[in-house]
């Protein structure tokens, strides 16, 4: 019989809440740089943001991406936004960002376009995205990551108690804010792709935090005597080898999607990658260490029905 390899020790007694001091400090320059990058430096918004051209083409042959955005790129409009549309690798769609002029600057974009792409590709449409439309796409992006937020606040109220709500809802503001800052400090495009990574990261750190906070209510009904910093860091031992073995393998995952996905999900998988290491610290560090300084009431936790083991809870 061979024995389980454990990268990761079962009983580690590592003092979270006396690191989290550090934590405060370390999060707090994050967050400040972030809203100083934001103000004084702003996101790169994409065509989907500030406007532009979108093209959908067909090539007779299987498209070559980079061979594509080379031409695009070369009549000098801006970085284009290429990728696959459909199947078979013949259909494209291609972004470029908008340029000033008016209508006649559009159509002269869209003639050296098809002047430099040449024979063999068909047009299926060509559409001026305008700022009307763009503006109202940033402003339901924003409020998809607002309600988004305030629906878990909601959740977590119920599931919990309300100090678990607040602890939780401000370390996913932590998450979200980082990795804005974060995309303010490379400059790389900032669309709808992103949004989505952002929704995704938001709903990787509740997983981290609500496992975090299920083995915390549980210990507090099984040490009852325990200090509440005590108590949270055994919790967070506890589940520890499970936390970070989900970051490790879904790192992996996101990197190799990273480096063999292609130019067009570079944007969406390194806001990932960025958003797994800002969402696993912030449920060690930041939604524990936030729930000792709200504190819990502790006859609230014992009155309510032990029910069954959260099982995701378990390392």
């Amino acid at each position: 019989m061979f024995k389980p390899i454990r990268f990761i020790p079962d009983d580690t007694k590592i003092k979270f809440m006396l690191l989290s001091r550090y934590g405060y400090f370390a999060s707090g320059v994050a967050c400040l740089a972030a809203i100083l990058l934001f103000v004084f430096v702003g996101l790169n918004y994409g065509v989907d943001f500030k406007g532009g051209t979108v093209f959908v083409i067909r090539t007779e042959q299987v498209a070559n991406l980079d061979e594509l955005r080379g031409k695009i790129n070369g009549l000098g409009f801006g970085d284009a936004e290429l990728q696959e549309f459909g199947t078979g690798g013949h259909e494209v769609l291609i972004r470029l960002p908008a340029i000033e002029g008016g209508e006649d600057v559009q159509r002269v974009v869209q003639d050296k376009v098809k002047q430099v792409l040449g024979a063999g590709v068909e047009y299926l449409s060509i559409d001026v995205v305008g700022p009307k439309v763009s503006g109202e796409l940033a402003q339901q992006s924003i409020m998809a990551v607002l309600i988004a937020i305030i629906g878990i606040l909601i959740y977590i109220w119920f599931r919990f108690e309300w100090q678990f709500a607040i602890a939780t809802v401000m370390s996913l503001l932590h998450d979200v804010l980082l990795t804005v800052g974060f995309f303010c400090l490379i400059g790389i495009d900032f669309n709808l792709q992103i949004i989505a990574a952002i929704l995704t990261i938001v709903g990787y750190s509740l997983n981290d935090t609500v496992v975090v906070f299920d083995r915390i209510r549980e210990y507090l009904r099984k040490y009852k005597q325990l200090p509440l910093a005590d108590l949270i860091d055994v919790s967070i031992n506890s589940v520890l080898p499970r936390t970070l073995l989900t970051a490790v393998t879904t790192l992996l995952a996101l990197i190799a999607l990273y480096i063999f996905g292609g130019e067009v999900l570079k944007g969406f998988t390194l806001a990932m990658i960025w958003g797994i290491f800002v969402a696993t610290y912030s449920s060690i560090f930041s939604a524990a260490s936030l729930l000792a300084l709200l504190g819990v009431n502790r006859d609230a936790i014992q009155i309510q029905p032990s029910g069954s083991k959260a099982a995701a809870a378990r390392p």
